[in-house]
Parts: structure tokens; sequence; C-alpha cells
């Protein structure tokens, strides 16, 4: 499992819209890709647990990969957040 953390820098945080994106991400992926905030975690391929965790601007997340290729879907995922959260 590769982990990484990320703070939102977004006006939006996660909702909505941005929360769809990141979900179509985590989703164009076959490894399992959790968000965790608060010690609370969830499937970040399901939409509705991640618009619920409220993740605002300035909250700090976890996101976990696990899988074959953990490490290189992690850099995707950090890159993509790092450009577009």
């Amino acid at each position: 499992m590769v982990e990484f953390n990320y703070v939102l820098a977004g006006e939006e945080g996660l909702h909505a819209r941005p929360a769809g994106k990141f979900v179509k991400k985590a989703q164009s992926y076959p490894e399992k890709v959790t968000v965790t905030k608060n010690g609370k975690s969830v499937d970040a391929k399901r939409l509705f647990s991640i618009v619920n965790m409220q993740i605002n601007k300035g909250d700090e997340i976890t996101i976990a990969v696990d899988g074959p290729n953990e490490a290189a879907v992690a850099e995707e995922i950090k890159n993509y957040c790092v450009s577009t959260l």
C-alpha cells in the first residue's frame, strides 16, 4: 500500500463537481483507492462517500492506493490532485 497526504487548495474543496472528477479518476484504475480524513476512511470510487466526508479547502486528507501498480497509480493521483484540486 502506498499513502500520501494532501491539503486541499481548491476553493470548492471536494464537493459536487470536483468530487465527481476525483471519483472518475479513481475509478479509472483497478487498484483500491481510499481517502481518509480525521480517522474516517472511505472508498474513493464512491461519489456519495467522498461528498459526505465534507472535505473543504485547507483540509488534510490521506489517499491510499493498494494493488499491483500502487506506486504508479498513487503518483498519478497525486499529480492529479496538485493540478486539479
